[in-house]
């Protein structure tokens, strides 16, 4: 935000929301690129060879349930 803000020649005292100078740039809120990430990586695996680590950890199905509390 604080180069958005020193772009447009904006400093804290003139009360600008956030929200406000992200849509004169065009730029996305952080949470929204936050969420695209694991899509994004699930695509990868989705796309993967069988053989492939990643896509061998996603399909691998553990017996049992979890221990209750903190790992020690």
């Amino acid at each position: 935000m604080k180069t958005l803000r020193y772009m447009d020649s904006v400093i804290r005292l003139d009360r600008i929301c956030d929200q406000d100078i992200r849509q004169l740039f065009g730029v996305a809120p952080i949470t929204d690129k936050l969420r695209e990430a694991p899509l994004r990586w699930y695509g990868h695996v989705l796309r993967a060879d069988n053989y492939s680590v990643c896509k061998i950890g996603f399909d691998l199905n553990v017996p049992g349930k979890r221990p209750k509390g903190r790992p020690k």
